[in-house]
């Protein structure tokens, strides 16, 4: 087994992305610009949004396996979902301390974000706790500052009748973008959470794959053309660790050689060999 499926390891990982004429993450706060750093003009990218597309793909590479549930779905309620425990096990809500522990492994069991993220479970009636999951990513933020932009856009046809009665024959929208930008993220997995969720090898590479795979899947027009270009994990040999994380996060450096970047070529990635003792490097990309 590759040392970066090994759930009985501790691993950091830095991945890199980047996106051309499209929006990463619009902000909703902002009319759904991209985010920025205001400080500083660089882009972000938060982990809920690459956990979305995370989330999306393993469904889709384990529609209907036992175990591969998806626990924050668009249109289901989360109430709805720790139900289905407390009716799986037949447990009784009012027994609250017999029974949360019980639907809590099940929904461990049951549910890949849960085993792998974790999950705030103690709302509604029959709650199930809260789980401290072993996969963390962090923001994404842009290795230079990036331009957005604002395009008008026009549609040919109205949306209500009475639009079209008084003589329109046009509706104006817009659409946000950035002309290119190259984020980096961090990532971590505990080994010692990772037993308590029942996290096991298959869940690792199925995490691997699908964010090898998750902006092959989630294409539109508004994002524009993104693609992972990095993955490098970094695997210890112990559970709790034989490095400082950041240590070796800065052995994954990306500097532009042009003065204004517009692809991943105009970019130099380089990758330091001097590895700790008891830890290994896997580049899953790149």
């Amino acid at each position: 087994m590759s040392v970066h499926l090994d759930p009985a390891r501790k691993h950091d990982f830095v991945f890199l992305f980047d996106v051309r004429d499209g929006n990463p993450n619009g902000d909703p706060d902002a009319g759904g610009m991209p985010r920025t750093d205001p400080e500083t003009g660089h882009g972000l990218v938060t982990d809920v949004a690459i956990k979305r597309k995370i989330r999306n793909m393993v469904a889709l590479l384990n529609e209907g396996m036992a175990g591969y549930d998806i626990y924050v779905e668009a249109g289901v309620a989360l109430n709805a979902q720790h139900e289905r425990a407390y009716a799986a096990l037949d447990l009784d809500p009012k027994q609250r301390r017999k029974s949360e522990p019980e639907a809590q492994q099940w929904m461990c069991q049951t549910f890949y974000d849960v085993r792998m993220f974790g999950a705030v479970m103690s709302t509604g009636t029959k709650p199930c706790g809260r789980v401290q999951g072993p996969m963390q990513l962090t923001f994404s933020r842009s290795i230079d500052v990036v331009l957005p932009q604002e395009h008008a856009i026009t549609r040919v046809t109205q949306t209500r009748v009475d639009d079209i009665d008084k003589g329109e024959s046009t509706e104006m929208g817009n659409k946000h973008m950035i002309p290119y930008g190259l984020y980096l993220g961090y990532g971590h997995f505990s080994a010692p959470l990772a037993r308590r969720t029942g996290v096991t090898s298959q869940d690792l590479e199925t995490f691997w794959r699908a964010m090898v795979l998750m902006f092959e899947h989630d294409r539109a027009s508004t994002r524009g053309e993104m693609a992972l270009r990095g993955l490098y994990v970094f695997s210890h040999d112990d559970p709790f660790g034989m490095a400082p994380a950041h240590e070796l996060f800065d052995r994954i450096k990306a500097a532009p050689n042009q003065p204004i970047p517009r692809s991943f070529a105009d970019y130099t990635v380089s990758v330091g060999n001097d590895l700790p003792h008891g830890v290994a490097l896997t580049s899953v990309i790149g």
